[in-house]
């Protein structure tokens, strides 16, 4: 039904690749219709409980194709980056589920920024970071200022942001930027063991705290201590903590439905 994604669907668990491999997934207006598209569906699809985001070939996603809009006289950049970059962002940050990206390749300029909105990040060890934007003279933009310091911190944010330094999956682990590093023919497996422990968890439980997390980024505690009892509230009345506490009871694991 795509011609620029990928979609695979299997059991609770939906995979999006991004499929543009000739120009290493870079983002035409297409592509970006597409995988919002997608992000819809699996945000109103109940059985879906995690989703994976990664790409075809040799590169995660290295950002906007300059080919696509070269020469456009009437193109906008803050246009493009309104309609089509951030609504990415925010239906992944905004999706109830937790979203793994399965770094396979390189991930540069936006293709970095959609790698940094994923909840997770499970990395092949020749794959790499970089924000791109300075070497065409552009600035950071799909959530990479606001997720990059608060990522790495503000003296290397900058140093990646002003110098398009790159970071290989080694460095990304020792710093904070990826959840795990594992050989190529690993990468499958590792995202998958992953995946399944999502596909079977209390997915309303972490979707509160996912947007728990992103809250205490501008909050002060008293305002957290009050949300999380509200949040807490909500998951003592799921299907799940039932199931959690039967379980925890009857010495079984739980059988969670994600609701």
């Amino acid at each position: 039904m795509y011609n620029h994604i990928l979609l695979e669907i299997s059991g609770s668990i939906t995979t999006i690749t991004l499929n543009r491999p000739d120009v290493f997934n870079a983002f035409n207006k297409e592509m970006h219709i597409e995988l919002l598209d997608a992000m819809k569906m699996v945000a109103k699809d109940k059985s879906t409980r995690v989703l994976v985001i990664t790409g075809a070939g040799k590169a995660f996603c290295s950002g906007q194709d300059l080919k696509d809009i070269e020469g456009k006289k009437d193109f906008s950049f803050s246009e493009v980056v309104n309609n089509r970059y951030n609504p990415m962002i925010r239906a992944i940050t905004n999706l109830p589920k937790p979203v793994i990206c399965k770094l396979n390749g390189v991930a540069a300029g936006a293709g970095c920024s959609l790698a940094l909105a994923c909840d997770m990040i499970i990395a092949s060890e020749k794959s790499s970071l970089i924000e791109v934007f300075v070497n065409v003279g552009l600035v950071l933009d799909s959530g990479s200022s606001f997720f990059l310091p608060r990522i790495v911190g503000s003296k290397r944010a900058f140093e990646f942001a002003t110098m398009g330094t790159k970071i290989s999956a080694d460095e990304a682990l020792k710093i904070g930027m990826v959840n795990k590093v594992v050989e190529p023919d690993q990468l499958d497996l590792a995202t998958m063991e992953i995946a399944t422990y999502f596909s079977k968890a209390p997915t309303k439980a972490i979707a509160l705290m996912k947007k728990m997390l992103q809250r205490s980024f501008h909050s002060d505690l008293e305002s957290m201590l009050d949300y999380e009892a509200f949040c807490q509230e909500i998951a003592g009345r799921s299907a799940d903590y039932t199931e959690g506490v039967a379980a925890f009871n009857e010495k079984r694991k739980p059988d969670f439905k994600g609701e």
